[in-house]
């Protein structure tokens, strides 16, 4: 019994310290391996024999004690006795108390005897029940290594939340489209667009946005225009001609949106070693309606 302890305790050895490894379902959630396959027969094995050790040690306690303290009563009285006991007493395994008698122990204290009673069988067979208990527990959360403990439990609960981020977004992404799409300024989706910027468009645009291949993004200078519907819609449905791919079977709506308003926040960023401008000045309608209005109080103030 002890060598199968060991053997189990250095075979699941790896799984108590490598804490960076992916979990995987074991114990509670199905055999994967043969290694998987030999602990949990192990474990099996493990258990029976507990159970089975704790039924002998039960029995041979009941041997011992009816060895060592052989009624004085015939059988017949005995057998009676036991039968006319209360229910409690058949529960707590009491003696009747005609019996009392026979169950004193030799030390009194001021003439005050103690009795000899076992202990209930229902206490025992809970006694013996938490022990395959602890060496299941032990097993299945410290050795086999994917017990419901914090860190599991945790790692479970972040896959289900980013699962169910991922449908909602999908779900979401598609309210996305040319006609309702704005530029974002919340750090999160400009954080998001510049790592889909990194992945995709440093190559043609550079890191900063100077442009090589393809032109700069950080002037005032738009090939295909300027605004947040025409940078999402050379995104979305690229400038084959030019080299742009289409970025809309790769990357859903509100990706194409994140990378949009990330090139939006490069404007006047003034990169070093910038591409010469292409295309035509793009200015914004508040910068327009502000360019109107300052023409026109020049105006006022010169009549």
């Amino acid at each position: 019994m002890k060598k199968i302890f060991i053997f189990s305790l250095l075979l699941g050895s790896h799984q108590i310290f490598a804490a960076d490894t992916p979990q995987k379902e074991y114990f509670f959630g199905g055999v994967k391996t043969i290694e998987d396959l030999l602990m949990v027969s192990l474990l099996g094995i493990l258990i029976i024999t507990c159970i089975a050790i704790c039924f002998l040690a039960y029995s041979l306690q009941q041997k011992v004690k009816a060895i060592l303290n052989p009624s004085k009563q015939t059988d017949d009285a005995y057998e009676q006795a036991m039968k006319n006991r209360t229910f409690w007493q058949k529960i707590a395994s009491l003696k009747p108390l005609s019996m009392e008698k026979d169950l004193e122990m030799e030390h009194k204290y001021d003439d005050i005897a103690e009795l000899d009673n076992p202990t209930p069988p229902w206490f025992m067979y809970l006694f013996y029940a938490t022990i395959v208990f602890s060496v299941v527990y032990l097993i299945g959360f410290h050795i086999i290594g994917n017990g419901k403990i914090m860190t599991n439990e945790y790692a479970e609960e972040v896959s289900i939340a980013e699962k169910a981020r991922e449908d909602y977004m999908k779900k979401f992404a598609n309210t996305v489209n040319e006609d309702n799409v704005k530029a974002l300024t919340d750090a999160k989706a400009l954080e998001s667009g510049a790592k889909l910027y990194s992945q995709n468009c440093i190559a043609c645009h550079g890191e900063k946005g100077e442009g090589k291949v393809g032109p700069n993004l950080t002037d005032e200078f738009w090939l295909h225009g300027g605004s947040d519907k025409n940078i999402f819609h050379t995104l979305t449905e690229g400038v084959p001609e030019k080299g742009m791919i289409s970025w809309k079977k790769t990357l859903n709506p509100i990706q194409i949106q994140q990378v949009m308003s990330y090139i939006v926040s490069l404007k006047g960023t003034n990169p070093p070693n910038p591409k010469e401008p292409q295309g035509e000045k793009y200015e914004s309608s508040e910068a327009s309606t502000d360019s109107t209005a300052n023409k026109t109080t020049s105006a006022i103030s010169l009549k």
